[in-house]
């Protein structure tokens, strides 16, 4: 098969968060299992003249693109990273700034992104079986296939697949932008009309042939108008080409018996080195070296990450003795919050706003327990991480961490669940933990248990393979609306 993934972002070129590493990730384990995947991103301007030379860019072509009533330069050029063909639209005009996202074209800068994928495709020697779609950024590939491109020569017989990454993110605007910007006719306006708006996301529920969520549960949980943000309606329609597969982790980046950004490497079989991590991280971090727990934080500080359940307990549990390791950014209420919990508790509480890979290793190897009391969750990747390093995580049950976390209360258990978003049902998490840390022997059978855990991206990259061979072998059309 081939199969052409189309995203905002990839790793390693450009990255904001979950959606690069996927995108760097699953095409490449597909690729293993003898198949033909390639990637379509944004020639953003954070790709400098020297990472093209590192990575060997080539130019291709360049075509024009229409926009509505406008035509647009479009260039194409390409690279190969790993073994994966890698695909990048340029034009300055719309990708030559200062970021990837927040500016007041996004509409226009990612409809031309959208025209721009499934033109390039008559200059390629890559004819795509599947294009597989990410997020509300490529979420108007499979309408404009659909209303263009389907019956025309060389475009027949591809198939969509469209991935939720997060359906707080939808790509929602005015009706104006119909004609003005997307060039779609009216008899078709309702493809992506939605409570008013034109609504991106709603149009590639409709017109996708295969709908797919990050994680089994919020595949289920986003029927729910809780989940939603507004689209349950549409989605319960579109049941049947709703399917849910668990995101991977990738196994080579994030493997403490390797990892050399760790103080010293570990495994199941030995876990002597993350005695060694955990030191080196009080000392790192300023905290007071005892032998009371380190909870690690590493995330976006916004609202659906729990952050409000943190801000009501930690004072609490800082209290009974645990210590703190935070890293992440995001909404400066939250900053502000983690910043003074520092301040007043310097030897408990560490706190680095930002992002520092490097860091973020080391918290992971050096922490003994992870926190994510997350309101919602599609899937999670840090918990995953987290258990591959043997720090126990503690997470509220949503979406992908309650795929991937199994309370110690029960059989096999890998970590510590709550259920409600409650501050006093995540503290009672919390005491479980601390008192099964105390008991060193089923602790360390705990670090065990869960780093024997298998996150790869192979298991998942087989259901996706299945789920692919299913959709070709299907003569029917699913995306008729």
């Amino acid at each position: 098969m081939n199969i052409l993934f189309a995203a905002s972002e990839a790793v390693p070129f450009a990255a904001s968060g979950g959606l690069a590493d996927v995108t760097g990730s699953l095409p490449r384990e597909i690729s293993r299992k003898g198949h033909n995947c390639a990637v379509v991103m944004p020639l953003y301007s954070a790709i400098t003249e020297d990472m093209r030379i590192q990575y060997g860019f080539e130019f291709v072509t360049n075509i024009t693109v229409d926009v509505s009533w406008r035509k647009q330069y479009c260039g194409i050029f390409s690279a190969v990273y790993n073994g994966m063909r890698y695909y990048f639209i340029d034009n300055e005009y719309y990708f030559g700034r200062n970021g990837m996202y927040g500016f007041y074209d996004d509409c226009e800068r990612f409809v031309f992104f959208d025209r721009a994928v499934l033109e390039m495709l008559r200059s390629l020697d890559f004819k795509p079986d599947i294009i597989h779609c990410n997020d509300w950024q490529t979420a108007l590939i499979p309408v404009y296939y659909n209303v263009y491109y389907k019956y025309q020569q060389g475009y027949d017989r591809i198939k969509t697949v469209f991935t939720i990454h997060n359906i707080e993110y939808q790509g929602k605007y005015g009706k104006e932008v119909l004609d003005e910007l997307m060039g779609i006719p009216q008899y078709n306006a309702g493809l992506v009309e939605y409570d008013g708006f034109v609504n991106m996301l709603k149009g590639a529920i409709e017109t996708a042939n295969q709908i797919v969520t990050v994680s089994p549960s919020y595949a289920w949980e986003i029927l729910d108008p809780w989940y939603a943000h507004g689209l349950d309606r549409i989605l319960v329609t579109k049941n049947y080409k709703l399917k849910g597969i668990l995101n991977g982790i990738d196994t080579d980046t994030y493997d403490p018996s390797r990892d050399e950004m760790i103080p010293a490497n570990y495994s199941a079989e030995d876990i002597s080195g993350k005695a060694v991590c955990r030191e080196e991280l009080h000392k790192e971090l300023g905290l007071e070296l005892t032998e009371e727990p380190v909870i690690g934080i590493v995330c976006r500080f916004v609202k659906h990450k729990g952050i409000d359940l943190i801000r009501k307990a930690l004072e609490d549990m800082v209290a009974k003795g645990v210590k703190f390791a935070v890293l992440g950014s995001g909404e400066k209420i939250y900053e502000d919050f983690f910043t003074e919990m520092a301040a007043r508790y310097p030897a408990r509480v560490s706190v680095t706003l930002g992002f520092v890979p490097e860091l973020s290793h080391r918290i992971y190897a050096g922490a003994d327990m992870f926190l994510m009391p997350s309101v919602s969750e599609p899937c999670g990747l840090a918990q995953m991480i987290a258990m591959r390093y043997g720090t126990v995580p503690i997470v509220r049950e949503t979406g992908g961490l309650r795929d991937t976390v199994r309370d110690n209360g029960g059989a096999g258990g890998n970590g510590f669940t709550f259920k409600t978003v409650n501050a006093d049902d995540m503290t009672d998490a919390v005491k479980r933990a601390y008192s099964t840390y105390r008991r060193r022997g089923e602790w360390e059978e705990l670090i065990k248990r869960a780093m024997l855990c298998d996150y790869s991206w192979a298991a998942s990259a087989d259901e996706y393979i299945d789920m692919y061979e299913k959709l070709l072998s299907d003569t029917g059309d699913e995306a008729m609306v």
